[in-house]
């Protein structure tokens, strides 16, 4: 299945159920964007939904997208304004996920990792320097 996010965001009931559905594995967020929303958990988006209310795509990585590709699922794919076709770092979730508890947190589990290692980290604050402070005081 190819990705293609609508004008149209998903349902608030299908988003409530997918918050359920993932409340085993953390704090889930949900922000609607581009037609569709994000998933996040604990701060990390691991999956994103469309607005037909039955596509759901993980995060996947190096690491994770040649499971994801041996299980035949497929990557979210959209098309630019000049006809190309590109794809993100996102697949399909296998639909055994909706029924078997096993299925959905390992599937989860993977795209969680995913996440975890593409999140980078926060640059720190800069410490205001000493010179920045012997200008102002020179101008008084």
């Amino acid at each position: 299945m190819t990705g293609e996010l609508s004008a149209m965001p998903p349902t608030s009931s299908h988003l409530d159920y997918l918050k359920d559905l993932f409340s085993p594995f953390g704090a889930i967020t949900i922000r609607k964007m581009f037609g569709g929303a994000g998933v996040y958990c604990d701060g990390m988006i691991f999956a994103i939904c469309d607005s037909t209310d039955t596509a759901v795509w993980f995060k996947v990585d190096d690491v994770t997208r040649a499971e994801f590709k041996a299980a035949g699922l497929s990557p979210f794919t959209f098309e630019f304004e000049n006809g190309k076709t590109g794809t993100m770092s996102y697949y399909t979730v296998p639909e055994e996920i909706y029924d078997d508890h096993d299925a959905l947190s390992h599937w989860t589990e993977l795209a969680l990792a995913a996440a975890r290692r593409a999140k980078k980290p926060r640059k720190k604050a800069k410490k205001k320097t000493a010179k920045k402070n012997k200008k102002k005081s020179a101008k008084k």
